[in-house]
């Protein structure tokens, strides 16, 4: 089971509210929180939404090939690889 978590609790009407599907930790973690706690929770991730919308992210495909490119130069070689994968 799991809860929402709603932020913007207590704003004037021009504040748009939000609700996030969350742990049952969060859910009863957030709940028990005092107002003041729940007021930094709500402004922790506000900054964060704000970050993860407007700071553009760099495709998959080119971070797998920015991390593989590191790795090789690095020494890893396919080989080593697959033994790593099989745990010997």
């Amino acid at each position: 089971m799991s809860a929402n978590l709603k932020l913007g609790e207590g704003r004037s009407m021009g504040n748009p509210r939000i609700a996030l599907p969350v742990d049952d930790d969060a859910g009863r973690a957030y709940a028990s929180a005092s107002p003041e706690e729940k007021r930094k929770i709500q402004f922790l991730l506000r900054l964060r939404l704000r970050e993860l919308t407007t700071t553009p992210t760099r495709p998959l495909r080119e971070v797998l090939e920015d991390v593989g490119a590191k790795a090789e130069a690095r020494g890893l070689t396919p080989e080593i690889l697959a033994s790593l994968l099989r745990g010997r």
